[in-house]
Order: structure tokens, then sequence, then C-alpha cells
């Protein structure tokens, strides 16, 4: 077998990629592609056209034709295999078989033509062959990111490390000069408040993915790549900084790769003098069969005072909650004062809150195995066809009153049978070929968005859709606790 070109073009023969295996002019392939539409005989169904020097071995594709163009003393039936496994590549490059998407991704197929056909001669690969190497992995690459993961986690470290010294030398100052006794482990001055201050109450739900342990760093040998956690002035400049600005230093999530951080960040808030932020973390697991196997809940409330005026003021709490947390208070809170009236403030009246740090002053648990508790309920059903599986996903909100932001709902797919063909889709997709996801991404899901569907077609079975998950983010919370106002 002999393989001249192979060519993406259009109902007209226009060329929109073609890569040519033999030497070959640019006006003779163009003129054999413009004289391929014209040589079709529509009455029939075949898929190859001879002339006097070359055969034309094609496919359509939607508005478009993949053709291989060869010799005449070439044999058709691996022609024909051939042609089958160019046509099953460019799905896995492109998300629609459209003239601009080809265009767009015209140096993804030549690369993987060129694993196809050396010299015009098939070599013996399959898919997943060709896609391993065009995406190059390197192992000598992975060593490098696993070196400097680990410096990374050392600096940090260090960094933790030296923000605790410094903590505990400005607590042991503060003793000694002020003799102020302090909050929880963070040494203030007892002010007197007066005014009021403007509030700022933020709320955030947000679901956790099932966390994924990091694969171990194979041992390397001696390195010279630049050493990250080397002891020196860097660091304690660099906390110094930060603490100066009345930030908090906070141990940070290690060992994740950047594209698994499905968790998305609010977006910056301006500080006032008494700043209030409510968390709520949901972490749950179905069964793939419905039932939830396990739901929990944790929320808090953060304090931060930037003004030492107010560090006695009372935060008036509002709890609706029918759903059954429990509460617990900071153990230097009044707790028989949060009982009877809701109000959230210190023991000792002469302490007052720390100035520039964050105090969590109220934190509540739930945890519960009730399917009514369910925010949002994924429904996922397989089901085998000729082709492969035809896979219908569905959400629906079961809390009208929250409105859910960012969702993201990762379907796993099976490896090495290219991009699932879309059919309906409420919102938008995203397929990450290299991890065998497919991602469908929902802005907004609330009252007047509660439910909606996906439907696509791709080969393999339906263990293979499975586990699902969700993630997203909320500017309400679940359970009805509200700070109202403070005094």
């Amino acid at each position: 077998m002999v393989l001249l070109a192979a060519a993406v073009c259009t109902k007209a023969g226009k060329a929109i990629v073609s890569r040519q295996f033999v030497e070959m002019t640019r006006t003779r392939i163009e003129g054999l592609l413009a004289a391929f539409p014209k040589l079709m005989n529509t009455g029939k169904q075949h898929t190859f056209v001879e002339t006097e020097s070359v055969r034309y071995v094609y496919q359509p594709m939607e508005k478009l034709y993949m053709v291989l163009i060869t010799t005449k003393n070439s044999n058709i039936l691996e022609d024909l295999e051939t042609l089958r496994l160019f046509s099953r590549v460019i799905p896995e490059y492109c998300r629609a078989l459209e003239e601009n998407e080809i265009s767009e991704h015209c140096f993804d197929l030549i690369f993987a033509f060129d694993e196809i056909v050396a010299l015009g001669y098939r070599e013996n690969v399959n898919l997943a062959q060709i896609r391993t190497f065009t995406e190059m992995d390197s192992h000598e690459e992975k060593v490098f990111r696993a070196v400097r993961e680990t410096q990374e986690r050392e600096a940090k470290a260090e960094m933790r490390r030296k923000a605790k010294e410094l903590q505990q030398a400005r607590r042991d100052a503060e003793r000694q000069g002020k003799k102020a006794p302090g909050f929880g482990g963070f040494g203030s001055s007892a002010v007197s408040g007066g005014s009021t201050a403007a509030m700022i109450t933020e709320t955030i739900i947000e679901s956790d993915k099932p966390k994924v342990a990091p694969a171990p760093a194979r041992p390397s040998g001696p390195s010279k790549a630049l050493k990250l956690g080397a002891k020196g002035k860097e660091v304690d400049n660099f906390v110094d900084k930060l603490k100066s600005e009345g930030e908090t230093i906070m141990s940070s999530s290690m060992g994740k790769r950047t594209s698994e951080a499905t968790k998305v960040h609010a977006p910056p808030i301006n500080m006032e003098s008494v700043h209030m932020k409510i968390e709520e973390k949901i972490t749950l697991t179905c069964g793939r069969d419905g039932g939830l196997q396990n739901m929990e809940l944790h929320g808090m409330i953060m304090l931060r005072i930037s003004d030492d005026k107010y560090g006695r003021i009372r935060l008036h709490v509002e709890n609706e909650d029918k759903k059954g947390v429990q509460l617990q208070t900071h153990p230097n809170v009044d707790k028989k004062l949060f009982t009877a009236e809701s109000l959230i403030g210190l023991k000792n009246p002469e302490k007052s809150f720390p100035v520039n740090s964050d105090v969590g002053v109220l934190k509540w648990r739930l945890q519960t195995t009730e399917e009514s508790f369910i925010p949002l309920t994924i429904n996922c059903w397989p089901s085998e066809s000729g082709n492969g599986c035809d896979v219908n996903i569905e959400y629906e909100l079961q809390e009208d009153n929250l409105e859910l932001n960012d969702v993201i709902i990762t379907i796993p797919l099976p490896s090495g049978v290219g991009a699932p063909v879309i059919g309906e889709i409420d919102g938008e997709y995203r397929h990450d070929s290299r991890r065998n996801t497919l991602e469908w991404c929902l802005p907004v899901i609330d009252a007047k968005n509660k439910s909606g569907s996906l439907e696509f077609s791709i080969a393999g079975q339906p263990n293979d859709f499975f586990p699902v998950q969700v993630s997203f983010v909320s500017k309400k919370n679940y359970c009805n606790i509200q700070v109202l106002h403070f005094s």
C-alpha cells in the first residue's frame, strides 16, 4: 500500500487540512481534491473512486469528507481500515466536525496523521497509542515536577513554622508589656467601643469532591534545581510583610493537582471595621441506585475586627434552622447568653476580641442519611446500544431557596474511545481527553432553573460512567443561621 495524501475537505473539494506523505506540489494536491467531488457518482454508495492515476478512498463526515489518495495498486481493504482510523482520530481533537474547528486544530491533526502513516505506508498503531505519542509524556518531567512540589511543600512548612514563632514572640511581648490576657491564644488590649460600624456578612456554601491522595514521588538523585525550601531571610521578610498588612497565615492544601482544584473562590470583599463571614461546607455521597449514604455539613461564623474600639461588640444571631444542626460556641464566648438571647459575646467583660485576626465564634455540624436533606440530586442513566452507550444525566434542585453557582458535574469516560457525541444539553460542556472526563458546566441553578438534562453517546459500558462528582458554590447558606446586627 502506498498512501499519497490524507486530507479533510469540503463537499466542494476545498482542502481544509492536507498531509502529503510523498513529494507532491501544492498545485497537484489542490487539483486532485478539486476534481474529487466531480468524480463521485451520487447514484451509488461506493466508498472509493478511481481515475487513471490515483484512487480516492473517502468517508462522509456531516458536511465534510475524509479523503485518502492512494495508488491504484494499493490494497483496498487496507485502505478502508486506514480510513476508519483517520476518521476516529478527528473527533479526538475536534469537538464539532466543522470547517472552523478543523482549521483551529489543524496542527494536532497533522501530528496524529504522521503517527498513522510514515513515508506512504501504514504504521501498526491504534488510537490509544496515537494519543500517547502525541501527548509526548515525559518521565523526566514528572520527576522534575515531583521534586518541585516537594520543595514547595518544604517552603510552606518553613513559612508556617516562622509564622508560629512570630505569633509566640508577639504574645510574649504583649504579656510582658501590657499584661493583657489573650482571647483564644490571641493577645489583645481592652478598649471600650462607642459608635456603630459598617458590617459585612459573607456566606459561602461549598461542596467538596472526594479528595484524591497524590502519588508518592519516586526517589531521585542529587538535583541542581532551585531549592525553594532553603532557609534564609526571604521567608522571614515575606511573613513579616503579610503580618504587617493584617493577613492571617494559614496552612494551605498541598499535594493536589491544580486541575482538581474545583473549589471556586469568592471575589474579594471590602473589609470594614467589623467583618463577618459565614461559611458552610457540604460533603455527601449517594449510591448509584439512589439513597444517601452519608452527608456531613460543617459551618462557622468568622469574626474579624480591624478597629480595637469595637473589641467588645455582641453579635445578634438568628437561628431558623429546622434540620437539627448541633451548635457550638467558642470557649471564651458566654454560652448562657447565647442560649437565652442568641447573643455572641465574651464571658469576661474585661477582655476584647483580637484585632486583625479571624476568630471562629460559632460553629455548627450536621450529619445525616436523610434523603430529603440533599440539596441537589443527580440521576445518571446509561443504557447500552448497538454502538456503545447512550447516557442521560439529569439534575434537580431540591432546596428552592438556594442558588447554586459555578456548578460542575464531572462524568468519567472510558479511555481510547474518542470524544462523546452530545445530543441535548442545558448549559455548556468541556471534554478532557487526557483525563477522560466530561465536565457539564452550569453557571446558575436556582428556583427558575431547578432542573436540566444532558444526553450524549459514546462507546463503553454502563459502569464506565461512575462515580459522578459534583461541585458548586452558593452565596446563600444551607442552614438558616444568620447574623442580624451587632451592638
